[in-house]
């Protein structure tokens, strides 16, 4: 957003300024500040900045900062705002130490762990017919990749029709059931699908493994914060139910 004078406007006694319009703009979000970049935008930016600011004034004028309306809506304000900085002062604890990351880490280690993938190829077409043709021409010698770029239909052609690697469930479920069911070099008889009818073949199977703590360190830290500010959390709550006894009736 370019703005070249550093007061753009001035309302009421008062000076809007170009970083005043910048911060503006960034409590509107990225996406409706996308749509003032423009010299016309910024105008419109500013022009909406002076309108508050006249409805602002014109509020005082009035005193509706003295009415009840006014009294209550600050009361609203007020409670909202000092139950948020309570609920995020239950909230702190001390940092989790490595000995604490490790411990959680060795006690829950796989829930990291890196589940079994598959790298495939495959050559996909439109009819049965032609899945079998294709298939009987593997069984007689000929190149999987050569025919995956002559016939398929799948993108994936321009690679010999290599798929990468995936987990278990992101292909189609008839296409995910036959992979992990096959073994390393396997070439399956055609598959039906959604798309149509593939023929698979098996590349490589990774199994599943866990991760080192050094790669998950991060994530471990994060379990354990949240564990540590539930506790925290429910540490306070229970001495508030101690000095103020509330009762509930539903």
């Amino acid at each position: 957003m370019e703005i070249n004078k550093e007061i753009v406007a001035k309302v009421c006694g008062k000076e809007i300024k170009k970083e005043d319009v910048v911060n503006f703009a960034n409590m509107l979000g990225p996406q409706l500040t996308m749509q003032f970049q423009s010299k016309d935008g910024v105008k419109k930016l500013v022009e909406e900045m002076v309108n508050q600011a006249m409805l602002y004034n014109q509020a005082i004028d009035e005193k509706l900062d003295e009415s009840e309306e006014y009294k209550r809506e600050i009361a609203k304000a007020k409670e909202n705002i000092l139950t948020n900085m309570a609920f995020k002062k239950a909230l702190e604890c001390d940092e989790a130490t490595d000995e604490e990351l490790k411990n959680y880490y060795e006690e829950f280690k796989n829930e990291f762990s890196e589940p079994e993938s598959r790298s495939a190829s495959h050559i996909l077409v439109d009819n049965e017919a032609k899945a079998k043709d294709i298939k009987a021409k593997i069984d007689k010698g000929e190149d999987f990749a050569s025919l995956a770029k002559e016939h398929s239909a799948c993108p994936s052609k321009a690679n010999g029709g290599d798929l990468g690697t995936f987990h278990r469930g992101q292909m189609v479920k008839e296409f995910d059931d036959k992979v992990f069911s096959m073994n390393i070099g396997e070439i399956s008889e055609p598959v039906k699908t959604q798309f149509g009818y593939h023929i698979i073949k098996l590349n490589k199977i990774n199994e599943a493994k866990n991760k080192s703590f050094d790669e998950v360190k991060d994530e471990v830290r994060a379990h354990v914060m949240q564990i540590k500010q539930m506790n925290a959390f429910k540490k306070v709550i229970d001495s508030l139910k101690d000095k103020y006894k509330p009762e509930i009736f539903v």
